[in-house]
């Protein structure tokens, strides 16, 4: 039996929001029990709604950043959308916005405006670069921002560099702006006060990017682009099997690369052979070193490599598909699959990673169609049911 609450019940969050970074922080807030309202304009919405039908005709960004919350449809180019907007920010704790630079201000709907209107409210202006400097204005795109902030400089291949395969700027300005928002929650319960939050996409990704950062900074040079292996650690790479796997393993110390060639590689020599018994020794033969732990492993099979490299205490991988991640036995087994319901019936979604045993299982609510919570938000603020069918008459509302 639960005996708390989730954290966030009676929390009332309002978001005018789109893409992923916002929606990702408002839907991590949804799961802990807040209530979000999101605003999307009444012609197409939010415009992730229609990056690709992957999810069963839903768009699949849009399926993983929505879930739990209520879609009001609203145009906030009209006054009276706006003022709609704005009287629901007033009952509101927290509002977020991602809009384009400069385009909340217009609108009043910017942290500093409403937080001086709203002593209480916690509100927070995600933007692509930060509200002030030479990048301001510019469009902040994922992927653009992952080359600003060298991301893609460190990732790939010596040849080659690449962008990563999630939206890792998104993401990361999603996290401050959700942790934002929890800290800003707790100064509120002790002072009163909520306050203004900004979070930028490229500040994220920068903090992100801690360790190249400081090594480049204080060392002299960045670490380089080595495909799956690790820069300054050998072994530390995937390396095939006879069944076309791959198979990743990292050697942390010169104990473990004992252990790795005296129960592995079966090569107790290389344990203290001067050309392999320090890390520092490896990563200079790198090509010779995993040389030596490819042609152990390339006559095993995954499960084979694995299980020996696991009796012998050395950590290890099997590179997996996404495929194989929605399979995965892990996951599988400590029953992290939960069924969400969407306007094209029950859709697999994963429970999120906070885990509050003592409490309730995160609340994982329905994903809204666009508009499907409009007549029923509206309608708390004391919007007639007569004035809903102008307003929507007039492209106002949807």
């Amino acid at each position: 039996m639960s005996t708390q609450p989730l954290p966030l019940e009676g929390i009332t969050v309002v978001a005018v929001e789109q893409a992923v970074a916002a929606p990702f922080a408002t839907r991590q807030l949804a799961d802990l029990g807040a209530r979000v309202v999101k605003i999307e304009r009444p012609d197409g919405g939010d415009f992730a709604r229609e990056y690709d039908t992957a999810a069963r005709g839903l768009a699949s960004h849009f399926v993983w950043c929505n879930r739990g919350k209520e879609s009001v449809a609203v145009d906030l180019k009209d006054a009276r959308g706006l003022a709609l907007v704005r009287r629901l920010v007033a009952g509101a704790d927290v509002f977020v916005q991602n809009l384009a630079q400069g385009a909340a201000a217009r609108l009043g709907l910017d942290a500093a405006t409403l937080c001086a209107a709203h002593p209480r409210l916690i509100a927070v202006d995600v933007s692509g670069y930060g509200p002030g400097g030479p990048y301001a204005h510019k469009r902040a795109y994922d992927m653009l921002v992952q080359c600003e902030a060298g991301l893609v400089s460190v990732t790939g291949t010596e040849e080659r560099p690449v962008k990563s395969g999630i939206p890792a700027a998104d993401i990361a300005a999603g996290m401050y702006a959700y942790a934002g928002v929890l800290a800003a929650l707790v100064r509120r319960g002790t002072t009163g006060r909520g306050g203004p939050v900004e979070v930028s996409l490229l500040d994220s990704l920068a903090e992100w990017m801690g360790h190249p950062l400081h090594h480049g900074m204080h060392g002299g040079t960045p670490p380089a682009r080595t495909g799956l292996a690790h820069a300054v650690i050998t072994p530390y790479d995937a390396y095939p099997t006879v069944d076309g796997s791959l198979v990743l393993l990292s050697v942390q110390n010169d104990r473990e690369w004992r252990r790795l060639a005296e129960q592995v590689l079966g090569r107790a020599d290389l344990a203290d052979d001067p050309a392999f018994a320090t890390n520092t020794a490896r990563v200079a033969g790198r090509e010779r070193t995993d040389a030596v732990v490819a042609a152990a492993l390339a006559p095993l099979t995954a499960a084979e490599a694995l299980a020996r490299l696991d009796a012998a205490g050395i950590a290890c991988a099997r590179l997996n598909t996404v495929a194989d991640l929605a399979e995965h036995p892990q996951l599988a087994a400590r029953d992290r699959w939960r069924s969400v319901e969407s306007p094209v019936g029950p859709l697999r979604s994963l429970l999120p990673p906070v885990v509050f045993p003592d409490g309730p299982e995160p609340r994982m609510d329905r994903i809204p169609a666009l508009g499907e919570d409009t007549e029923r938000v509206l309608g708390e603020l004391g919007v007639t049911s007569a004035e809903l069918r102008m307003l929507r008459a007039e492209g106002v509302v949807a």
